[in-house]
């Protein structure tokens, strides 16, 4: 399946600032510089955690590694690559990482978008988001997927501790239960999600939690949904995440055109093209005998040559009517005289 599309980004470093008062930006994304011909496959963001030299350096390693190890790959984009590029970004953290053994200080989020043949796959580590929407004219915009954050609050959803509504003010929020780390005993692994059904004006949108400080789903769905262009709807979002404390960062993908079928799936035969069978199915099925029509009696057909008398059997009957005649003829020429 051949793809276009357009990409546009967020990269926003908000309020927050490091121990030196300073701002300074934890996100990263791939890819970094964006093709204008609409080309581009794989998508990532991380959001880092640990501070300026913890956090930021985690994301961006994670981010550079997956993104050249899945375009270097000469194998099809599967899950198995996918997973072989998160490896490699566990390996580089811990080289890189080597004063922070027993502290795990350093880490980061991951949200994966890759568009191939196939169709499309996300992955995700943490609370940082995926989205797939898809704008329609009724204005009904609809979520056809969004990734669940591994969060404490969410796990505390799960349960029934809290609430929706409670887990947006709750003390540990922004508390994650999964996240790329290293020197991990267990490494994390992401959720992954496929899907075939993609289509032209669909939307993926790829964000850090703080996009998400001030904004709810139905918001995010009535920005993309809106009728203006995109880059109207990433002014809009801007707007909305302008006064957000922490950094935030997105990714908005738009499929502008698409061609072919989905490499897993067969297209349809039409109407009009009927199946045909192959020569040998046909010749196959001409040479196995006919199953017996409704015009049969006691499991042979009429008229057959297994109900017609034999020859043999006729001679005999045709002796013994004869010597009748004979017999009758004699007694009748007897009575006379």
């Amino acid at each position: 399946m051949e793809y276009k599309v357009k990409v546009m980004t967020i990269h926003e470093v908000g309020k927050r600032t490091d121990s030196n008062g300073k701002p300074h930006q934890e996100d990263s994304i791939y890819p970094v510089s964006i093709s204008p011909d609409g080309s581009e496959r794989l998508f990532i963001l991380c959001d880092g955690m640990g501070g300026h030299a913890a956090g930021e350096v985690a994301s961006q390693t994670v981010c550079e590694t997956m993104g050249r190890a899945i375009t270097e790959s000469k194998e099809p984009f599967d899950d198995e690559v996918l997973l072989q590029a998160l490896a490699k970004a566990y390996d580089k953290l811990d080289q890189i990482d080597v004063d922070s053994i027993g502290t795990h200080k350093m880490g980061t989020t991951l949200t994966l978008l890759c568009l191939h043949d196939a169709g499309a796959t996300i992955a995700h580590i943490g609370d940082s988001r995926v989205y797939h929407i898809r704008p329609n004219d009724a204005h009904k915009d609809e979520v056809l997927f969004r990734t669940r954050d591994h969060s404490l609050v969410n796990d505390l959803i799960k349960i029934g501790s809290i609430t929706p509504e409670e887990a947006k003010h709750h003390p540990q929020k922004n508390v994650i239960t999964r996240a790329i780390q290293p020197h991990q005993d267990k490494r994390s692994m992401p959720d992954i999600y496929h899907t075939e059904d993609v289509r032209v004006g669909d939307y993926f949108f790829l964000c850090s939690d703080g996009m998400l400080e001030e904004m709810e789903d139905r918001n995010l769905c009535n920005i993309l949904g809106d009728t203006v262009d995109d880059e109207a709807k990433i002014n809009m979002l801007r707007l909305a995440t302008k006064s957000n404390n922490d950094n935030h960062s997105a990714i908005m993908v738009r499929v502008v055109e698409m061609s072919g079928a989905p490499a897993s799936v067969k297209p349809k035969t039409s109407a009009e093209e009927k199946p045909v069978l192959p020569k040998t199915a046909t010749a196959r099925q001409a040479s196995q005998p006919k199953p017996p029509t409704s015009d049969t009696q006691n499991g042979k057909p009429k008229g057959s040559d297994a109900q017609k008398k034999s020859p043999r059997r006729m001679s005999w009957i045709m002796v013994f009517l004869i010597s009748v005649v004979v017999a009758l003829l004699v007694a009748l020429f007897a009575a006379k005289c």
